[in-house]
């Protein structure tokens, strides 16, 4: 079943500790391009979530927004030392470069990230219910993926239908145009008063055949026609393989289009590209 690149999901959970929230959002891309968005007190949980969205996700420009909401009940707080120190190291580093830079006061050194944290927090119980929460929300995200696919496949069909009722009416009329030509030729010379030479007759007739044979083309329209139904049966990424197969689509109808003797024949080959550019902007919703 092919899978829109068009979706999106959110899920909450309410921890002890606070209140943890998942949202992924994704468009079109010629590849997959992920980006996270997400506090310091959760980084580390941004790789195995990136890895584990890699595993389900080929193609689109994907959004994750991961928040933790801390319950605001509890006053008690820890300083991460730790994190102090290695700061205080880093000060240093800049004091000893820089000559007369501006001290930082304790207020400044709370206020950066990661040396201030909840005491009664934690953080692995946090990190281990953010990774289940973030798999239900992928779920649901992929289900989207799929629901728009579906809808997106169906709409392919539709317009491969009416393709094949296109190139299936051209081909039934083919013989009658060149009886029409020779019937013009005739009608024309008639008006003159001219005797046309039936054989001579007979080899513009014959090069008018050449000259407007579109039998091909009509085979590969249908032959496109089947491979893109094929694709749209298989499973994972086929973007890419449908949107080449619109190019050879398009590449037909112009050649089709080229070679018409007939209005009608011109109007087949204008109602074929209008089929396969609209085909062509639901391709590149696909993944």
């Amino acid at each position: 079943m092919p899978l829109s690149m068009t979706a999106f999901a959110r899920r909450e959970h309410s921890l002890t500790s606070g209140q943890l929230s998942v949202e992924l959002r994704s468009v079109n891309h010629r590849y997959l391009e992920t980006s996270f968005k997400l506090p310091d007190s959760l980084k580390p949980v941004e790789i195995p979530l990136r890895d584990a969205l890699k595993k389900r996700v080929a193609r689109g420009k994907v959004e994750v927004n991961l928040r933790f909401y801390p319950n605001q009940g509890s006053d008690s707080l820890a300083v991460n030392v730790e994190r102090l120190i290695a700061l205080d190291v880093a000060l240093s580093q800049v004091r000893s470069t820089i000559l007369n830079s501006a001290k930082p006061n304790a207020l400044d050194l709370l206020q950066w990230p990661g040396v201030l944290i909840e005491a009664d927090t934690d953080m692995d119980a946090v990190f281990d219910a953010m990774k289940v929460l973030f798999d239900e929300a992928l779920d649901d995200f992929i289900a989207h993926r799929q629901r728009e696919g579906k809808e997106l496949a169906e709409l392919l069909r539709q317009r491969l239908d009416s393709i094949e009722t296109i190139v299936a009416e051209v081909r039934k009329n083919a013989p009658a145009l060149i009886d029409a030509y020779r019937e013009n030729l005739k009608a024309k010379a008639a008006q003159l008063s001219v005797d046309l030479d039936p054989e001579r007759l007979e080899q513009e007739v014959v090069l008018l055949a050449q000259k407007s044979d579109v039998a091909e083309e009509l085979d590969r329209l249908d032959t496109h026609c089947q491979e893109a139904r094929h694709a749209l049966k298989q499973k994972g990424a086929i973007g890419r393989r449908l949107d080449f197969l619109m190019q050879e689509f398009n590449r037909e109808a112009n050649t089709l289009g080229s070679k018409s003797t007939s209005t009608a024949t011109t109007q087949a080959a204008v109602d074929l590209k209008v089929l396969i550019e609209q085909m062509r902007e639901q391709v590149q919703n696909l993944e």
